[in-house]
């Protein structure tokens, strides 16, 4: 009568501990994965919710919601997880996000066919989450258009990945090995005159552009130029083609 207890409690401890090992390691093999997951709760007063991944329910911090967006109990929503560990008592602790740029590169890997088997790679991702997002696209086949590949038929590809989203806009750029050509690309829709690579400086160039293009290259309240600066990796100095009287305008990385 006194073992029959204890020997309960130590069957009951080795399911719940075997239980935990099973969820941790189904955690572990979606680490920076994209997931889909339904909100099973919401916190009004901090926005925090929680969502369902079909493993348990995860809390998913209003700081890595895509800012503007609202999310309300049984929202279907795909989400990235950053980050798994295990507490003190070897559950496991789950980070997920809306936000990160690596969710975008996910999103067109596993959304892409030519992304999904080699054919077309993603050279690089800028994001301001919830507003727009470029990315750099390269293939070493010459038959195959990456930035095409990845918008597809009437921009059906992208624009599933935009709904998915909530709207955030996403250019799709050619990578180049060429620095002239990457940033030239980076900086569309706006037209670029030309780019010439400072000497002696670190990763600084100088860009003209036509006047009438000026506002465009440099987007609302600097945005265009500074996600090609992020993209790019490069300093990037703007000026319009006229040069008269215009200052230059510089966007860093």
């Amino acid at each position: 009568r006194i073992s029959a207890p204890t020997g309960k409690q130590v069957i009951v401890q080795g399911i719940r501990e075997a239980e935990k090992n099973n969820l941790n390691r189904e955690y572990e093999k979606k680490k920076e994965e994209v997931i889909s997951a339904q909100v099973t709760k919401r916190d009004d007063s901090t926005g925090d919710v929680w969502v369902d991944t079909g493993a348990s329910d995860v809390l998913l911090q209003k700081n890595e919601q895509i800012p503007g967006e609202e999310l309300f109990v049984g929202d279907r929503i795909r989400v990235f997880v950053t980050e798994v560990a295990r507490d003190s008592e070897n559950a496991p602790v789950v980070m997920l996000s809306r936000t990160a740029p690596q969710m975008i590169k996910r999103m067109f890997e596993t959304d892409i066919p030519e992304i999904a088997d080699g054919t077309v790679l993603v050279k690089g991702v800028a994001r301001e989450a919830g507003s727009r997002t470029k990315m750099a696209v390269y293939s070493a086949d010459p038959d195959v258009d990456p930035v095409g590949a990845c918008i597809g038929p009437r921009g059906a590809r992208v624009g599933k990945i935009v709904d998915l989203l909530g709207g955030e806009k996403i250019d799709i750029v050619k990578y180049s090995d060429v620095p002239e050509e990457f940033i030239a690309a980076a900086l569309a829709p706006a037209d670029v005159v030309d780019v010439t690579v400072e000497e002696g400086e670190e990763k600084v160039c100088r860009v003209r552009v036509p006047d009438s293009q000026l506002s465009l290259a440099i987007g609302n309240k600097g945005q265009n130029a500074r996600l090609a600066a992020k993209l790019t990796g490069w300093k990037i100095d703007i000026k319009p083609e006229s040069g008269i009287e215009e200052p230059t305008i510089n966007f860093d990385i």
